[in-house]
């Protein structure tokens, strides 16, 4: 679905240091038990740059075999920091709880948007820790616009990912599905391999246009947040 040549020219750096303090806009995809888990942060500019800060979660156990299965090198993402092992063989959803709620203590984080499958618990749990989360419907009519959008950004040079390398392979998995009336949204059954990166920053996404025009300028969130 995404020209690859167009997504390296969208590689430029992503300095979490940067971003520290500004206003930015969530997407969270869950996982059932051996897959991989996404969060991708959206972070809109005042010139409608939108710079993603992505965190990836997978279960420890299913290191070795899910390397052979996908042909991915998830033991080199997960040596390098760009997943983060979990104890045993199921998402620890606890942990992705923390390490969310420490994200919010750096980011302004306005809204997390999420699959609702799944998320009750943790939905219940973000909001209790403040946060503010807002389920979002897998089909057509929820992901059609932020589906449309992302293509938008991305061929316009709008996107900055930082050339994270499991975004990056999920970008390049990429298939979609399409309703009758033109509209397109990303299909797991379809995809090659795994693409919650996509998906979570497509959600990141919806939430982040929906509140353009609320006169909040990105500029006025800055500031160090203490940790």
């Amino acid at each position: 679905w995404l020209d690859m040549a167009r997504w390296a020219e969208c590689g430029a750096p992503v300095d979490p240091d940067e971003l520290r303090g500004q206003l930015c806009f969530g997407g969270l995809d869950l996982a059932t038990s051996g897959d991989i888990a996404a969060l991708v942060l959206d972070f809109p500019d005042d010139v409608c740059v939108h710079a993603l800060l992505c965190r990836f979660w997978m279960p420890a156990d299913h290191i070795a075999k899910r390397s052979r299965e996908d042909r991915a090198p998830y033991d080199v993402w997960v040596r390098d920091g760009y997943i983060t092992a979990t104890p045993g063989n199921w998402i620890d959803f606890d942990i992705i709880r923390r390490d969310i709620v420490e994200l919010a203590k750096v980011y302004n984080i306005a809204e997390i948007g999420f699959d609702r499958w799944g998320a009750v618990q943790l939905q219940t749990q973000l909001a209790g820790d403040g946060l503010v989360v807002v389920p979002i419907g897998q089909g057509f009519a929820s992901l059609a616009a932020p589906t449309k959008e992302f293509e938008r950004l991305l061929a316009g040079g709008k996107l900055r990912h930082g050339g994270n390398p499991v975004l990056a392979w999920m970008a390049a998995n990429v298939a979609v599905e399409q309703d009758p009336a033109g509209n397109v949204k990303p299909a797991k059954d379809k995809a090659r391999e795994k693409i919650d990166g996509i998906v979570a920053a497509i959600m990141a996404i919806d939430r982040a246009t929906r509140h353009e025009g609320d006169g909040v300028s990105v500029y006025e969130t800055r500031g160090i947040r203490s940790v």
